[in-house]
């Protein structure tokens, strides 16, 4: 299985599970991974196959794959978890508290591992396409990777030969410094570079080195329904009429939009989007389908994340012409791809879901019911409150039109206020722009909710306004929405 062009020098190449016994049983592991691909997959399902009493600390940059959110999971293995998750057997743990879990936004989370404000790490296990002494190219995903072998006392590499090399190409690893001497990132556009393939480290800390040649575990997007197709139309509209009158959009275009299937439905909308000449840049967190896309059509000038969340279909396209796609797609870590300084100064208009929002703009996107966490904040916060304005995207409603997703009172807050400038659902757009608390609810009722649901909110808000304050509310009422 050796290829000399992956394994580089003199490494400590050993089976999974010699490479296990390097971790301790209540260790911090902290791995790549990011949108669920690029993940180490050998030892986590060796520790999780060990039979040993594990307790581990596991933080990712994002989602990771089954080998970690499900089998490491199901053998109880994993205490505490940071800081986002996507899958049913880790969620299931979460909520029922039997593992701690704790979110956060990503873009600085890497900085404080290394700071040592969360944890101390003990071991970083990482996928990678090669490796040497000192180094390694990332696979399929960044994340914090870099800032996690930094911190880490040992490194395990995992060199995954089914993963093609030539991702490197695709990878621009700059490491920001770290407060309080950090300087500006020299970046003008999304499409730039300044770094290169590699992750650099301390020769001494490399303990293990494992070959393998498992397979992502690919992104599953659900079939738009007729409500995301009339959502990423009314989203569209929106953006060509908000590039005639915003200045900021008079020359370039810069979006990001959330992982998932909402937001692979809206970058399908850019296919039909009329430019008019302007530049469109893509600076977000991950490459999905609908972005390769563009790319192949050249809707797309460049695309810049930190991650391939890709379905089969789309890893297979990436695969057979990596080379192709680095002409306009760069991978960097999550401190880069995340970083508040870029958002602002490439003015990124940032596109997000929610679980729910209230008639007031704020936003729950993690937990229904305002208890069962679904996946977690992920960078949603970053470009929501940095970027030139943010869109909220959501169906009006949910459980086939039982429950309204424009709501009183929001049973859980992720995204406040001020960092919600628009709303759209399959119903319409509410620019919520500079309007007082009683406007917001107004513009949502009408250009919002769901038919159903209007005369029930706008009797919320007729009751609610009846007692004086700057937001008006009944929490006893709004709250009853929740058995809605």
């Amino acid at each position: 299985m050796t290829d000399g062009s992956r394994l580089v020098g003199d490494l400590p190449v050993v089976s999974a599970d010699t490479a296990a016994d390097h971790v301790g049983d209540t260790d911090t592991l902290v791995v790549s991974g990011f949108g669920s691909v690029g993940n180490p997959k050998a030892v986590p399902e060796a520790l999780a196959a060990s039979g040993r009493d594990l307790a581990l600390t596991v933080v990712s940059g994002g989602s990771a794959g089954e080998q970690i959110d499900g089998d490491l999971v199901e053998a109880g293995a994993i205490a505490r978890r940071y800081p986002f998750q996507g899958h049913a057997a880790s969620r299931t743990a979460i909520n029922e508290r039997t593992i701690a879990f704790h979110d956060t936004h990503i873009s600085r989370l890497g900085e404080q591992v290394e700071l040592g404000g969360f944890v101390d790490a003990d071991t970083a296990v990482v996928e990678a396409v090669a490796a040497g002494p000192g180094w390694l190219i990332p696979s399929t995903s960044i994340g914090h990777t870099p800032a996690y072998v930094a911190a880490a006392d040992q490194v395990i590499v995992e060199v995954n030969h089914g993963q093609p090399r030539e991702l490197a190409a695709l990878h621009d690893v700059f490491r920001p410094g770290l407060p309080p001497d950090r300087e500006p990132i020299d970046l003008s556009g999304p499409g730039d570079r300044i770094g290169d393939a590699r992750i650099r480290f301390s020769p001494e800390k490399l303990v293990a080195v494992v070959e393998t040649t498992a397979p992502d575990t690919p992104y599953s997007f659900r079939e738009p329904t007729a409500a995301d197709r009339t959502i990423a139309a009314n989203f569209r509209r929106f953006l060509e009429e908000e590039c005639e009158r915003n200045p900021a959009l008079e020359t370039t275009i810069r979006l990001q939009f959330g992982v998932g299937s909402m937001g692979n439905a809206l970058m399908g909308a850019l296919s039909s989007f009329d430019a008019d000449g302007r530049r469109l840049d893509y600076f977000g967190e991950v490459i999905q389908d609908g972005l390769l896309d563009l790319v192949d059509d050249g809707t797309l000038d460049a695309a810049s994340a930190t991650s391939l969340a890709l379905s089969t279909e789309g890893q297979e396209r990436l695969f057979a012409d990596t080379e192709r796609y680095s002409d306009g797609v760069v991978l960097r870590p999550a401190s880069v791809s995340n970083r508040a300084e870029l958002i602002d100064r490439f003015g990124v208009v940032a596109v997000n879901s929610a679980v729910e929002v209230d008639l007031y703009g704020n936003a729950n996107s993690t937990h229904v019911g305002g208890t069962e966490l679904l996946n977690g904040i992920g960078g949603s916060g970053d470009f929501n409150r940095n970027g030139l304005f943010s869109i909220t995207a959501l169906p009006s409603t949910a459980a086939d039109g039982d429950v309204s997703r424009v709501v009183p009172a929001v049973s859980h807050v992720d995204q406040t206020e001020h960092d919600v400038s628009v709303v759209v659902t399959e119903h319409g757009v509410a620019d919520l722009r500079g309007l007082s608390p009683v406007e917001r609810a107004e513009r949502l009722i009408e250009r919002c909710a769901h038919p159903d649901y209007r005369d029930r909110l706008r009797s919320y808000l007729d009751h609610a306004t009846k007692r004086d304050g700057h937001v008006p509310h009944d929490l006893t009422v709004a709250y009853d929405w929740m058995d809605q």
